[in-house]
Formats: structure tokens, C-alpha cells, sequence
């Protein structure tokens, strides 16, 4: 494994020093591969094993693949209202179809541009459907369960798992990439009525730890460099009843909804 990655800090999860190595060799993923086979070859192949206190972060990308989450654009029939939205756009009447399909709710829509509430209360371009690194043609979704493909992965590799996903923010330019499941990872930290160095009591700070990891190791997850999954080490927290609808923020307490 190459490419690691030491920081060290104090945090509610005590002394840490979290050491990131990029998990090479893993072959382009079809549906009905084994992924987890695929991840435990690549870490048998650098020498090395994951330990129930490891994480795995892995690309949204593959698992789709691999659970068969592909569309192929040939076969969708456009609405009037993709119709709509796409000639507005410029896009593809098909893609925009499959996207209202995995739409819950349509935040925002203009000039093509689809800011949607998934299914799984994800607010993201496109309900997260992609094209990217997907084959001609096709166009991939989002895991219609991804706590259960966490979980499925975390078991058949013995550590814990976050599935990350590139969404924007926001106010702010710049993709980053989020957790949209986990297992035995917490999602969040909570600090409340802890106290800060000068002994005030905390009152609002819960530690997102699953987007922070899944944000760090997208740094050595480009899209085209072929490395679907990284491997954490030194998370001293763990969390078996941990799910991803504890980082989407309750609509009484959205204040932009």
C-alpha cells in the first residue's frame, strides 16, 4: 500500500493518528462481482489485513456496479417533464428521467441543473445519478440500501465500513466526498455538555466522523485513478447501531427547508 497519509490530533475520540492507505488492484467492478472478494485480494496482495478496528472507505462507484445499480439509457423513456427540463438544459430527456425516477423531492431546477431530495434523504445534483466512470451508454445510481451494503462489506471484511459519494455543498464551490453509509463506523460524535479548554460547556458540537473520514480518503480517490477504496487505520471509536439517517438533519430542525 502506498500513499499513506498520518495526522495526528486530540479529539473526542481520544489520541488519534489516522494513517490512509490507497487499496491498489482492484479490477473494474461488474454487476454480480464480488467486491468484497475484489477489496480482500487487494489487501492479501500488499501483505495486509484489515483489523476489527480498521475502516475501509469505498467509492459509491463500485458498489453500485457491483450490486447492479445501471441503467442503460437506450431503454428509458423520457416524460414530458424530463422533456421539459432537459431541452431547457441541454441534457438528455433519458438521464433526466432516470434522475426524476430517484427523486423524492425537487429542491432546486434550473437550466437543466436538478438539485434533488433522494429517496434516502440525500439533498444532491442529479439524485446522485452518475455517468462517470460508468460504461458507454449506461448511467449508474446511488445503492438503494447503503447501510445494508455497509453492513454486508463490514462482515464479509471484518472492519468497519463507510460508502462515500462526491456531492457539492452549498455556498461553497468544490466537490467533497460524504458518507452515505456505515457500518460499525458512528456517523457522529456527539460532544454536547462536554466542556472546552477554557470550561465552557458545548452545547451545539456533534463531530460528523463518517464525512470527515470519507472526505480525507476522497483526496486519494481521484476519479480516474482506478483506486475505488481506501484503507483507515487508528479510528479509536466504534459503533455497531450506527446508520447514515443520523446525518441528515431532521426537517424541524432545517431552518433552509
Amino acid at each position: 500500500m502506498s500513499g499513506c497519509v498520518r495526522t495526528a490530533h486530540q479529539s473526542a475520540i481520544g489520541i488519534v493518528k489516522l494513517e490512509f492507505h490507497p487499496l491498489e488492484g482492484i479490477p473494474e467492478i461488474r454487476p454480480g462481482d464480488d467486491l468484497g472478494g475484489a477489496i480482500r485480494h487487494s489487501l492479501d496482495s500488499a501483505g495486509s489485513r484489515a483489523a476489527t478496528d480498521d475502516v475501509i472507505v469505498v467509492a459509491q462507484k463500485v458498489v453500485s456496479k457491483a450490486e447492479g445499480c445501471v441503467v442503460r439509457l437506450a431503454d428509458v423513456e423520457p416524460s414530458d417533464k424530463s422533456l421539459r427540463i432537459a431541452a431547457s438544459g441541454g441534457k438528455d430527456p433519458r438521464f433526466v428521467e432516470v434522475v426524476l425516477s430517484e427523486t423524492k423531492r425537487i429542491v432546486r431546477e434550473r437550466n437543466g441543473l436538478i438539485i434533488s431530495e433522494t429517496t434516502h434523504g440525500f439533498v444532491c445534483a442529479n439524485a446522485g445519478v452518475d455517468q462517470s466512470n460508468a460504461p458507454a451508454g449506461f448511467v449508474t445510481l446511488l445503492p438503494a440500501d447503503p447501510d445494508r451494503s455497509a453492513s454486508l462489506l463490514a462482515e464479509r471484511l471484518g472492519c468497519g465500513i463507510v460508502i462515500s459519494d462526491t456531492f457539492g455543498r452549498p455556498w461553497r464551490e468544490g466537490l467533497v466526498d460524504v458518507a452515505i453509509g456505515v457500518a460499525r463506523v458512528p456517523a457522529l460524535v456527539d460532544m454536547r455538555d462536554q466542556k472546552d479548554r477554557g470550561g465552557r460547556k458545548l452545547t451545539a458540537t456533534l463531530l460528523g466522523v463518517a464525512d470527515a473520514l470519507a472526505a480525507a480518503a476522497g483526496l486519494m480517490m481521484p476519479k480516474g485513478a482506478g483506486v475505488p477504496a481506501v484503507l483507515v487505520r487508528g479510528l479509536e471509536c466504534w459503533d455497531a447501531d450506527s446508520r447514515i439517517s443520523d446525518l441528515i438533519r431532521p426537517q424541524e430542525e432545517d431552518l433552509f427547508r
